[in-house]
């Protein structure tokens, strides 16, 4: 049995720790996010999908502002800038399609 907690962590940014699971064509991830810490505004060709598990996240997807709390999601389509910051500590899954090779 496989746990995520298991693979090698990777800090994304100062603050955040993701540890990822590749298939052939997406990319599983658990990420901890410290209170305070933050992911600059950047953009890539995945689609991404974020889940809270637990605390409150700041996001800015495209133009639109909004605070994800444990239970909910968004989809963020390829290519559209995005940026996030931890309100409060935060776990949360994020779901990528087709694999992302740079979290390998």
């Amino acid at each position: 049995m496989e746990t995520i907690k298991n693979n090698k962590p990777l800090e994304i940014v100062p603050g955040i720790t993701g540890y990822y699971a590749h298939g052939e064509k997406m990319t599983f991830g658990y990420v901890e996010l410290l209170k305070g810490a933050s992911i600059p505004a950047h953009q890539h060709p995945q689609e991404q999908i974020t889940y809270i598990i637990e605390g409150e996240l700041d996001m800015m997807i495209g133009e639109t502002n909004c605070i994800l709390t444990p239970g909910m999601y968004r989809v963020i389509p390829s290519g559209i800038p995005h940026s996030a910051i931890a309100r409060t500590f935060c776990k949360l899954i994020d779901a990528f399609s087709p694999a992302r090779g740079d979290y390998r």
